[in-house]
């Protein structure tokens, strides 16, 4: 073995070692760059999701006992569906408008809750009642069928 072998193999070595480093940092930027691609993104594709959906059918609702509450997805969001006591129906989209926590409807007290931060929505209106909320949840609209209950982004004219 001479010297000049010696050299081929320690530019060899050089070359491995720059490659593999070269290599591990285009995984590390990967595996950043992915998931804040994602967050960049994903209002967009949600916002197009959501806008798709204009109807849902909920054929079981109809049976829905007085004071209950049905959660349901209305495209890719969380939504309830309120059968209030005096037989009226209610629905609203069920993503508070504080930070975007699923909200429930209490019934005992007859109204909607964010456990996230104490937002307090009133049942039959969605307004924000109390707590950090700065908007009242999206309304939509239900309609009693023969079919079920079909509730709609937009009201529709009987």
């Amino acid at each position: 073995m001479n010297l000049q072998d010696n050299n081929e193999g320690q530019i060899n070595r050089q070359k491995f070692v720059l490659m593999a480093a070269g290599g591990i940092g285009l995984l590390y930027a990967a595996a950043i760059g992915y998931p804040v691609y994602r967050y960049l993104e994903s209002p967009i594709e949600k916002a197009e999701g959501a806008t798709q959906v204009t109807e849902v059918t909920l054929p079981d609702a109809a049976r829905l006992p007085l004071g209950a509450v049905l959660m349901f997805k209305f495209g890719s969001r969380p939504a309830m569906l309120i059968h209030h006591k005096d037989d009226t129906w209610v629905a609203l989209d069920a993503v508070c408008t504080h930070l975007g926590c699923t909200v429930q409807y209490e019934t005992a007290r007859n109204r909607i809750f964010c456990a996230c931060h104490g937002g307090v929505y009133d049942a039959r209106t969605g307004a924000n009642v109390s707590g950090p909320p700065p908007k009242p949840l999206k309304r939509l609209y239900p309609r009693v069928t023969d079919s079920g209950v079909i509730v709609s982004r937009t009201q529709q004219l009987s």
